[in-house]
């Protein structure tokens, strides 16, 4: 297969820690690190790791526990492992633009993301909401649909990083339609279902308690959902959020889409936290991720634990698997 791309993150996070962790390990399926290799070999050496980093331009992936193969993408200043600097967000942007073009030209299988600092590339002056927004642009997506897995639990997203107040204006019939659509379609496509049972939450407490805690279920989820089903969408819904995370509800279901970000997340992460995944729907490349932060106090320390991004990365061998 063609290999994974692995984009190192924030430079000064523990997005390369993650790298080096997976590099001391064997590996049947071929990885290429997009990093600084001066970054990576430094902070190989603050964790007392023995590795053998070697520059990749196509052709043969190293795989054997100890070494790396590494597309090259400099830095723009000396990094010290814990401290953002403004002047490195361009070289997250760079790491993420030539990962996200190395798929589309056919170069790699699929994408995962070690985690990016959005605060310190926005006080460089570059807007920047999230991976979920850059890679929709980058690859030409209309509407990226956010989802994060754990055994036994998917969560799609219908509105992703949005202030509080803005998210009920966001709520439309076009854009659940859109998304209901695009996470059926990739779950029967890139995760191999025969068919995609969704349960879909209301917005509102109690889905609204028949009108009299929001109409948004009345006038905008309820019927877009009835019309869907006639087309032959399995959807179960609109649900109240506080009792759908349960077994009667998610036995039924091989997805959750909530509304909004704080909805349905802290369910999935105190279910799975540290071996999640983040996953991008809608787009024509595979793309996933770590489940966490940056996690700067812990960069260089060797505390960082790796079990997400190997789930991640597992995640993304198993879609390229289901596409083939």
């Amino acid at each position: 297969m063609r290999p994974l791309a692995l984009s190192a993150g924030e430079p000064a996070g523990i997005g390369p820690d993650l790298c080096l962790e997976l590099a001391r390990e064997s590996r049947e399926y071929p990885l290429v690190v997009l990093g600084d290799p001066g970054v990576l070999a430094a902070r190989a050496e603050q964790l007392g790791y023995r590795i053998d980093c070697q520059t990749w331009h196509g052709g043969e992936v190293l795989r054997t526990a100890g070494r790396l193969s590494i597309q090259p993408v400099p830095v723009r200043t000396p990094v010290r492992a814990g401290h953002l600097d403004t002047s490195n967000a361009a070289h997250v942007i760079d790491l993420l633009t030539q990962a996200v073009d190395g798929c589309l030209a056919g170069h790699f299988s699929a994408l995962v993301t070690a985690p990016v600092h959005k605060g310190v590339i926005n006080d460089a002056g570059i807007p920047f909401s999230g991976h979920t927004e850059f890679l929709a642009e980058r690859t030409g997506g209309k509407q990226p649909v956010m989802m994060l897995a754990c055994p036994g639990l998917r969560v799609a997203l219908a509105t992703t990083h949005l202030p509080l107040r803005e998210v009920a204006d966001t709520i439309s019939s076009e854009r659940l339609e859109t998304i209901i659509r695009i996470l059926d379609q990739d779950l029967r496509q890139k995760f191999g279902l025969s068919a995609a049972r969704i349960l879909v939450l209301g917005l509102n407490p109690h889905a609204g308690e028949g009108g009299h805690l929001g109409r948004e279920e009345l006038d905008i989820i309820e019927p877009l959902l009835s019309r869907l089903r006639s087309e032959g969408f399995s959807l179960d819904g609109p649900l109240p959020a506080d009792t759908a995370f349960t077994p009667r509800h998610l036995d039924q279901a091989d997805a959750v889409l909530a509304m909004y970000h704080d909805q349905g997340l802290p369910v999935l992460k105190y279910a799975g936290f540290g071996n999640a995944v983040n996953i991008t729907l809608g787009l024509p490349i595979i793309r996933t991720s770590v489940d966490h932060g940056t996690a700067l106090d812990l960069a260089g320390s060797g505390k960082a634990e790796a079990g997400s991004l190997r789930a991640a990365v597992e995640s993304a061998l198993e879609m390229v698997e289901a596409k083939a």
